[in-house]
């Protein structure tokens, strides 16, 4: 059965921005995606704001904010709620992207977009999958089915398959590499052949990538006449995701002795490293072919490295001796321990900047990319320091007051539990002698007249049992418990100690090598005009297929339909006149920010929804897998129109049943708003005379119900008709429709398991020498022969093979 199949541009096209698209299967709507860019522009939110209510499903290839940035604000904020599905390595590397993110911006200013709270809840929600792992949904996604497969971009990136009932076959891939890396397989796009509709991207369609060995040759390069010049190199990559084959390939010069770098020191700086190294030892399943044999064979995991240091801190760092090469976050140079150690080593020509990702339009580290020589900037410098002087002495006496309040609050709360038998016993005593009653959980007769105001009431706690429990102020042994007593004499500061703890500072005046997070702090920000002095040098490790590469590999999969997303729009144009030049049966599509693309297979295809009352007189009859009815009813135009996916209340609840889609097919009649369909209503069947699944009289009530909507579409609605009952008086009745095709040959073993003599003469079925049953010209069964018992029985039978409606 032919599906409804569109896809909604949320942000990502046309554009170097983050990827997040809306793709609808019939009333299944995916969330392809879920990024955020380097800006946090709200405009993406704002796109993504107008349909999360309507997301079913949130499918996630990559780990990286590009691709999953968003989702801590969209569960936490905007009320994402829904299954979500990833990769095992995308949900444990994704949360390490998220981690390094907002400490990175929460180390040099006041980020309050989301907190690792927000990333938390965000990330419980995943349902973690294996690759080539097949999920049917349920639900509103009954007959999908969506399989993840190796991307070979970072580790866990996933192409999505979605399958609908079988047939429809929607293959979404995004930043995909065919090649074979250090610690990554390439993509595997051979066993897709022929999808419905494939959505990919043109990030790298007009790209000419250099060859791999080029690329690293240049790299050692770089660091080989910078470390021997005494300077050090800077580079900039991912948290959890491209920096691991950076680390691997590092790692490997440096075990290697011709190199002669193993003086030298190597670095990994980020807030989350130890975490990341960890996680990867724990995910060589994942990686490549190379990888897995060096793990079985030798039993050496790849991510035990021996020259790289594991840092989080700029303070970690200066501890590893210079000159030195750091692998740092952020890649955009945005954030981070990247953009702070650029601006301390740019102005040192000893140093160097290599730069390994081409990040969004805007950032720093594409401008430098895209203007190589260019020497003076005016850089905004943030940074977090802790408060002093007049500053540190207001903060801490409104933060004494604060905790005054807070321990008085408490110290109220306290005693009004703890005395709460006492208190019954002193409003007793205005109460005159004969009321006095013991109180329990439940309020007995008289105890709602006690004195006093209404919130002091509703204070008090009744127990279960009327009983008091005091404290025990000493130990079984009748000693008093003093807990000063308890204290490691070691751990306790002194006086002078804790003052300097609460100012901030230690050693006299100078400043703790703490957390920031634990003592006052306060942000600034200036701008300071810097002159580059280090050399700036990008080097592709993206892990991207080049433009040629894409180009081939979509030739080959042959796609009927193509949705080009995420590129520049001379990149999209440039692989869109591609792909139509290869082939002229594909259907392109390049659409803009905010577009909807129907990729519907069918092109007079309809949506209707079917109230209750409808649903519960249908007469159903099976054939093979599928269950047909005939529907008399009549469309309804005016409550169905559904708003950004909201029911209106005319349709909610009990209204509200199922959906059916209608095929338009065969002549039509006077235009009418009675409609007599043959409406499939689960699975699919295979049609004879009345196979089809709308009968003519339907086909220009129809079309002209659907011009209107057809010649004005709506971005923001979708005109869904209702189907309703016709009144039984108005029903007129129909002939009878015979569907299913059953075959001759079938239908003898039929007779003879029923007893029934039945052989081929001449390629008619003959049957106990007393009925002939033969297909007519015109393609349909015939019975010949005398009106007997055999006749009616194997009409009978024959009838049985039909679904009649």
């Amino acid at each position: 059965m032919t599906s409804i199949i569109k896809l909604t541009a949320v942000s990502g096209v046309q554009e170097e921005s983050a990827l997040c698209y809306l793709l609808q299967v019939d009333e299944f709507r995916f969330l392809l995606d879920c990024g955020w860019d380097e800006s946090f522009s709200m405009e993406i939110i704002d796109a993504m704001k107008r349909h999360v209510h309507q997301v079913d499903a949130v499918l996630l290839s990559h780990p990286d904010p590009l691709h999953l940035g968003a989702l801590p604000y969209a569960v936490g904020k905007l009320g994402l709620n829904c299954p979500i599905y990833a990769t095992i390595p995308v949900y444990k590397m994704g949360q390490m992207f998220m981690y390094d993110l907002f400490q990175s911006r929460n180390n040099s200013e006041d980020f309050n977009l989301f907190t690792l709270d927000d990333v938390d809840s965000a990330f419980d929600k995943i349902q973690q999958l294996k690759y080539s792992q097949i999920v049917n949904l349920k639900g509103k996604g009954h007959g999908l089915s969506i399989t993840p497969l190796p991307a070979g971009h970072m580790i866990g990136g996933t192409i999505w398959k979605i399958v609908k009932d079988g047939e429809e076959e929607i293959v979404y891939a995004v930043d995909f590499n065919h090649k074979r890396e250090i610690h990554l397989n390439g993509c595997i796009l051979e066993s897709v052949s022929r999808p419905s509709l494939l959505i990919t991207d043109s990030f790298n369609a007009l790209y000419v990538q250099p060859r791999r060995k080029q690329r690293d040759e240049q790299l050692l390069t770089n660091v080989m006449e910078t470390l021997r010049g005494d300077g050090n190199v800077l580079i900039a990559a991912d948290t959890a995701g491209r920096v691991l084959e950076l680390a691997q390939l590092l790692d490997q010069i440096w075990r290697t002795k011709d190199a002669g770098l193993g003086v030298y020191s190597l670095a990994l700086l980020n807030n989350v490293s130890y975490n990341v190294v960890e996680f990867s030892k724990s995910q060589v399943e994942w990686m490549s072919d190379k990888l897995m044999r060096c793990f079985e064979d030798k039993r050496n995991n790849p991510f035990q490295f021996r020259h790289l240091s594991l840092c989080h801190s700029l303070a970690d760092l200066a501890r590893v001796p210079s000159p030195k090469v750091v692998l740092c976050s952020q890649p955009d140079l945005e954030s981070g321990f990247s953009r702070e150690l650029f601006i301390q080593w740019c102005r040192d020509a000893k140093n160097s900047v290599i730069l390994t990702y081409r990040t969004t339009p805007g950032t720093l580290a594409r401008y430098l990319i895209d203007n190589p020589g260019e020497r003076m900037l005016d850089l905004e410098v943030r940074k977090r320091v802790k408060l002093e002087g007049k500053e540190l002495e207001d903060f801490l006496e409104k933060d004494k007051v604060k905790k005054e309040a807070a321990k008085k609050l408490e110290q109220e709360k306290e005693v009004d539990v703890d005395s709460s038998d006492e208190s019954d016993m002193e409003d007793d005593l205005d109460q005159p002698a004969v009321v006095k009653t013991k109180h329990h959980d439940l309020m007995m007769k008289g105890e709602g007249n006690r004195k006093g105001s209404f919130f002091k009431q509703a204070k008090k706690s009744y127990p279960m049992f009327p009983t008091h429990e005091e404290r025990i102020k000493w130990d079984e042994y009748g000693e008093v418990i003093r807990p000063e007593d308890f204290l490691v004499p070691e751990l306790q500061a002194t006086e002078e100690e804790k003052s300097k703890l609460e100012a901030g500072l230690s050693n006299g005046d100078e400043p703790m090598d703490q957390d920031l997070s634990v003592v006052p702090t306060k942000c600034t920000s200036s701008i300071e005009n810097i002159e580059i002095r280090a050399r700036v040098t990008y080097i592709d490790y993206e892990g991207r297929s080049d433009g040629d590469s894409i180009k081939k590999i979509i030739n080959q999969m042959k796609p009927r339909q193509l949705v080009i997303v995420h590129g520049p729009p001379d990149a999209s144009a440039d692989l869109a006149e591609s792909c139509r030049a290869s082939s002229k049966d594909i259907k392109v599509y390049t659409p803009k920010l905010q577009e909807t693309v129907d990729a519907t297979s069918e092109t007079h295809i309809y949506q209707v929804r079917l109230k209750d009352s409808l649903v519960s007189s249908l007469h159903f009859c099976k054939a093979k897998d599928t269950e047909l009815a005939w529907i008399d009813g009549v469309l309804d135009m005016r409550v169905a129109k559904v708003d950004t996916g909201v029911l209106p209340e005319a349709v909610k609840g009990e209204e509200e049943a199922g959906e059916t889609m209608l095929t338009e097919d065969g002549a039509g009649q006077d235009p009418a708003m009675d409609v007599g369909v043959t409406g499939e209503t689960a699975g699919e069947g295979e049609g004879e005379e009345g196979g089809v699944a709308l009968a003519a009289v339907a086909k220009r009530a129809m079309k002209s119900l659907f011009m209107e909507d057809e010649r004005e579409p709506s971005d923001e609605s979708d005109v869904i008709p209702t189907l309703e009952p016709l009144p039984t008086q108005e029903v007129s009745g129909h002939q009878s429709v015979f569907i299913n095709e059953p075959r001759l040959s079938d239908f003898k073993q039929v007779l003879l398991r029923e007893g029934i003599q039945a052989e081929f003469v001449g390629g008619v079925l003959v049957c106990n020498n007393m009925v002939a049953v033969r297909r007519t010209e015109a393609g349909r069964i015939g019975l010949e022969g005398c009106l007997c018992d055999d006749y009616f029985k194997i009409r009978e039978l024959l009838y049985q093979q039909y679904a009649v409606v």
